[in-house]
């Protein structure tokens, strides 16, 4: 297994961490991409897509389990994630 692979792995157990919250509210998540520089991008799916609270998941849930179990990652960012100056968007508050 080459670096790419493990880091893949090593991600995609993190994200099974907090699958089962995401799946409770119709929502998941893939990986599109890890970078060279170590940046995962995702893609929400399902409820996520479209969620007012995707900012949040993404910055208070996701991320965190993917930094914390895999501390070689640099970011995390998603594809599609709800606009920050959507007026329903809720921010975590290093986002204000």
């Amino acid at each position: 297994m080459n670096v790419g692979e493990v880091l893949r792995t090593q991600v995609e157990e993190a994200l099974d961490t907090i699958r089962p919250y995401l799946e409770t509210d119709g929502g998941n998540v893939s990986i599109e991409e890890i970078t060279d520089d170590n940046v995962v991008i995702l893609r929400l799916l399902g409820s996520c897509e479209s969620c007012p609270m995707s900012i949040m998941t993404l910055k208070a849930g996701i991320e965190q389990a993917i930094m914390k179990a895999v501390p070689e990652i640099t970011r995390v960012e998603a594809l599609n994630l709800t606009d920050i100056d959507d007026p329903n968007a809720v921010l975590p508050e290093n986002l204000r």
